[in-house]
């Protein structure tokens, strides 16, 4: 870590918790900045576009732009609108995340593509039936992320990475997922850091999706004990994070002694 130059956040389960602030949060990141290091946000949440992330970050005490989120539906778009240009969309999720699709066409009536966002009330029997008989019929289905849960204050709640496989099982294809852990938005949120992978750090409470893939592709990666967090994942995992601390609050500390080496 001694060539740092940037850090990249996760934001559920690393600075908030349902929108609240994970104590210390705030500070990490101004010390992030105070040390002159790039500052960058990657989410797989879905429920909210990048403008409301920010608004709920700087509501929280984080001080970010929108243009320093990057997020699973953003990714989403661009990939959609360069592999299926032009198609009409029926975009199941929960929130509306309409801005970060721009140039997309919506139809629930009569899509030419599928796009999973994030899970909720809206994933109900039927509607996840009906995206197996389109899926069936060969309309293509684009998944904003392959996220299996996400820590809220009432406790776990799964999302869509879950209902993946059976899809795939059935249907015998594999469905295109462009959020965390795909490797694409640890390298797209390094590009507008304006640093090199090998010269950031990610932060994160998921040691798969957050931690280990993005150390996939040169990232260092750090892992709280906070948000979807689980020691009996991190004990029965073969590859282990570079390193662990017990929130984003001890992440100027292990910065201090790294960097300050």
């Amino acid at each position: 870590m001694a060539d740092i130059e940037g850090v990249l956040f996760d934001i559920d389960g690393v600075l908030l918790t349902s929108w609240q602030p994970i104590e210390g949060a705030g500070e990490a990141v101004r010390e992030v900045r105070r040390r002159g290091l790039a500052c960058g946000f990657l989410t797989n949440t879905t429920s909210r576009s990048s403008s409301l992330i920010a608004q709920g970050l700087c509501d929280a005490g984080i001080e970010v732009e929108a243009s320093q989120i990057v997020t699973a539906a953003r990714l989403t778009g661009e990939y959609v609108r360069a592999t299926y240009p032009d198609a009409r969309a029926w975009v199941l999720n929960h929130g509306d995340v309409s801005a970060d699709l721009e140039g997309i066409e919506f139809d629930d009536a009569d899509p030419e593509v599928v796009i999973l966002g994030g899970a909720g009330p809206e994933f109900t029997h039927e509607a996840l039936s009906r995206v197996l008989e389109l899926l069936l019929a060969g309309v293509p289905v684009v998944a904003m992320h392959r996220g299996m849960m996400w820590e809220t204050v009432d406790g776990l709640r799964i999302d869509t990475g879950t209902y993946l496989p059976g899809f795939e099982e059935v249907a015998g294809v594999n469905i295109a997922a462009v959020g965390k852990p795909s490797l694409t938005g640890f390298l797209t949120a390094t590009e507008l850091m304006h640093v090199e992978p090998e010269a950031t750090v990610m932060v994160g409470d998921d040691l798969i999706g957050d931690v280990l893939s993005s150390q996939r592709v040169g990232l260092t990666g750090v892992l709280v004990r906070t948000g979807k967090f689980r020691q009996t994942v991190l004990d029965l995992s073969v590859q282990k994070p570079d390193h662990v601390i017990d929130s984003v609050a001890d992440l100027p500390a292990l910065l201090g002694v790294v960097l300050e080496a």
